[in-house]
């Protein structure tokens, strides 16, 4: 049996080269793709000449123009970065249906039935990229998705000056634990900041260190995933390529321009939010169990709390009303609020044939939406659902 031929795809810098395009005389200046840095912005990307001066992505702008003062700030336009993403993407699926898309700019496929060789086919994908759509991009090649993760790593890593690495690493079959003997034992998936803490008294620097170690040794220092840790450290990894991925959460966060106590303005954050997710709920045919709040304090601390409702929903009103319920427990009056979040989890599919479905359970869900919209419009107290009556509550007949 061959073996296969996983490829991780990477695009370089890509929210920075659709904006190249949209805006030629970028090319080459130093900018970031993100919030304002007078408005708490964040760097959601940047180019290869801001990352000369130390500009990283998830830094707040304000520092990332007290390290680069000529840098450009560029806000963001996500409905570009939607199409190109999705045009990459077709260019994938058309050389095989064997696609993971893993985020809007980084995907695995499975070119093992392809008649070209590696090498060859990875080159023919990074020349199209970057023909036909103009964006570059770098990849990783190896006989499984994590030395193939790692290899675009390390060929990112590696690549000098201002512009984009464009990095084209293969890691030959059988030569996976040889190629990962020498990186350091964080570029390991699994390993954490806690788990490299824990290794070091174990002599383990290397991924060739911690291979080293008996598969047995490792899962007495760390259970289950002592096991684990032994087969990557070897670059074994059978996870087969998934097409297609379910949601486990779905959230949205608000970060305010300034702190505040405002209760109007955060209540009103709530509404907003819960009409989101359950848009997005509708959207993906999807019911949530558990409602969660997070709450961010002007010192960065956190709090996050959750409820589980008795039954599933996907309906804006049950949603606003268990985070209000939260919020309620947990906010109190005067207290200022940097940052404010409602998410949903421990969701379940809605079935496609609805005719399969219970229909007490389709109809309650009908009939709760409805009602929902009705107040939406008109109030809380427009409508309300009604108390079936027993015979017992008939007046008696005379």
């Amino acid at each position: 049996m061959n073996p296969r031929i996983i490829i991780h795809l990477d695009l370089d810098a890509f929210f920075c080269a659709v904006e190249e395009q949209l805006d030629p005389q970028l090319r080459g200046l130093p900018f970031a793709v993100g919030g304002r840095p007078d408005e708490r912005g964040v760097v959601s990307s940047c180019s290869y000449a801001a990352r000369a001066f130390g500009v990283h992505s998830a830094m707040p702008m304000a520092q990332a123009l007290r390290q680069c003062p000529n840098l450009k700030v560029v806000s963001p336009h996500y409905s570009e970065y939607r199409k190109a993403s999705q045009q990459v993407m077709e260019r994938l699926h058309k050389l095989t249906p064997l696609v993971e898309q893993l985020s809007i700019d980084e995907a695995f496929l499975d070119a093992s039935d392809l008649t070209e060789d590696a090498p060859t086919l990875g080159r023919e994908l990074q020349a199209n990229i970057r023909s036909e759509l103009g964006l570059p991009c770098s990849l990783g090649i190896a006989s499984n998705k994590l030395v193939a993760k790692i290899a675009n790593d390390v060929g990112k890593g590696a690549a000098q000056g201002g512009v984009p690495p464009n990095a084209l690493t293969i890691v030959p079959a059988g030569r996976e634990a040889e190629f990962l003997a020498s990186l350091p034992v964080k570029m390991l998936w699994g390993v954490g900041p806690k788990t490299a803490e824990k290794l070091t008294p174990l002599g383990v620097q290397t991924i060739g260190d911690l291979a080293n170690i008996p598969a047995g040794q490792l899962a007495k220092h760390f259970g289950k995933i002592g096991w684990d840790l032994a087969k990557r450290a070897r670059g074994i990894d059978a996870r087969p390529i998934v097409t297609e991925h379910k949601a486990k959460s779905i959230s949205q966060e608000t970060t305010y321009t300034r702190d505040t106590r405002d209760e109007s303005v955060l209540r009103k954050t709530l509404h907003q939010q819960s009409e989101h997710i359950a848009r997005e709920l509708k959207k993906q045919e999807l019911s949530a169990r558990t409602v969660k709040i997070k709450l961010r304090w002007p010192d960065f601390s956190a709090l996050t709390r959750q409820t589980t409702l008795t039954q599933p929903t996907r309906v804006a009103a049950d949603i606003r009303r268990a985070a209000e319920q939260l919020f309620n427990e947990s906010w109190s009056q005067g207290k200022d609020i940097r940052l404010l979040g409602v998410g949903v989890s421990n969701l379940e599919a809605l079935p496609r044939q609805l005719g399969l479905w219970d229909p007490n359970i389709k109809k309650d869900l009908q009939l709760r939406e409805t009602l929902s919209n009705l107040q939406e419009r008109f109030g809380e107290n427009a409508i309300r659902r009604g108390i079936q009556k027993s015979d017992s509550d008939k007046p008696e007949e005379l």
